[in-house]
């Protein structure tokens, strides 16, 4: 056998797999963990050699063969982890998480574990197959928000093998807006009439006007429904004229009553009361049944809206008395309103503040959001009209100062 050892036009010695074609170029062949044969191309055998005349700068082929060596352990190393698994070993590392946010790493799970993608090796995905992955989730009849929830658990978790030195390249590093299109329904806010009309039915029925005070409220302060549901006597402030928000109720699975932080460090803060808000809560605290044995929930009692049990109300009570009594208006009146729930009364008084002229740093503070970009173009609903309003009340205020 002969001992001659492969040498380029220089007299360098090649390694294995490099060889040097007959225009000068270097190129390595190499077969992957998949069994499929790969060639890369460079005109330099080493990053020390000029770039010929004329041709595009590139690395170095022994450059190149170094990032394909790591790339080959790398996926040789966690050929064995799949997606579920990957996904599982992120969320140990979120420690400290609010329940509401445990219920949603779950849902992510839950839908992962029946999917043939949740079972794949981290390593064989691409990010083809991402994109892919939520097309057919969507094609499947899968929500957008449900899409952008799975989406949003599995591009940190992918980041975080990217991270550990596990993948080469997060695959979920797009947009998810340029692949799956955004078919939600938009909750829009109440017009000022029709938000009239629907208090002016409930404070008139027989039956519904016992709530009356509670869905003036949540019109006229912008709570979410948890900070609602979590407020308690010493919360109102009568003499200063504000809501302390500083917490929020919910109800878990396990049908468990919990007291947490708000969603934000933003969301802790004073919300003011109008005359008429005060009088609505003055009317609650008096109407407030005393129960046999006061709930305390995480330190806090004096809970103000309390069910036929003596436990308080949660946002699934006061869903359902938003849609039975919007269902009962609906059915009395030719002219019909939209859906209403506990947010959409959030949206509708944000929007009115916002209509109103308020000062946009003013209603975020007052809706707890953490980012003013929220505020903005989530919340407000500005329509054409109301850039016409706008625009003549400008021109009349300069005819005005003429």
């Amino acid at each position: 056998m002969s001992n001659t050892k492969r040498r380029d036009n220089k007299g360098r010695v090649l390694q294995m797999g490099e060889n040097q074609l007959d225009d000068g170029r270097y190129v390595y062949r190499y077969t992957n963990p998949y069994g499929q044969r790969k060639t890369v191309y460079s005109w330099r055998l080493t990053a020390s050699d000029p770039m010929p005349a004329g041709k595009r700068k590139d690395k170095s082929l022994r450059e190149k063969i170094k990032e394909i060596e790591k790339k080959l352990r790398l996926e040789i190393c966690c050929e064995d982890i799949t997606v579920c698994e990957l996904v599982e070993k992120y969320l140990m590392t979120k420690t400290g998480v609010k329940h509401s946010t445990q219920t949603g790493y779950k849902f992510v799970q839950n839908i992962l574990a029946k999917e043939p993608f949740g079972q794949r090796k981290i390593a064989s995905i691409k990010t083809s197959d991402a994109k892919i992955f939520l097309i057919k989730m969507q094609e499947d009849g899968r929500g957008y928000s449900t899409i952008h929830t799975v989406r949003g658990v599995l591009r940190p978790a992918f980041q975080m093998a990217a991270d550990d030195d596990m993948i080469v390249k997060n695959p979920f590093q797009f947009e998810l807006h340029t692949v799956v299109v955004n078919d939600s329904v938009k909750r829009d806010a109440l017009t000022r009439e029709q938000e009239r009309k629907f208090l002016q039915f409930i404070l008139e029925d027989d039956h519904y006007s016992q709530y009356y005070d509670a869905f003036y409220i949540l019109f006229k302060t912008g709570l979410r429904i948890s900070e609602f549901c979590g407020l308690t006597i010493k919360d109102i402030d009568f003499r200063k004229k504000v809501i302390k928000v500083n917490h929020q109720l919910q109800r878990t699975s396990d049908m468990k009553y919990i007291c947490e932080k708000t969603k934000t460090e933003n969301g802790v803060r004073e919300v003011p009361m109008t005359p008429d808000v005060m009088d609505a809560f003055k009317r609650v605290i008096k109407l407030r049944p005393t129960p046999k044995i006061e709930p305390i929930i995480d330190g806090y009692s004096g809970f103000l809206f309390l069910d036929k049990n003596g436990k308080p109300r949660v946002a699934l009570h006061w869903e359902k008395y938003f849609q039975l009594s919007v269902a009962k208006y609906n059915k009395t009146y030719r002219v019909q309103l939209p859906k209403i729930t506990p947010h959409v009364c959030r949206h509708t008084f944000c929007t009115n503040m916002a209509k109103s002229g308020m000062n946009p740093k003013v209603l975020q503070y007052i809706m707890g959001h953490g980012d003013i970009s929220v505020t903005l173009d989530t919340y407000t609903h500005i329509k054409s009209e109301d850039a016409i309003a706008e625009m003549e009340r400008l021109d009349y205020l300069k005819t005005k100062e003429v």
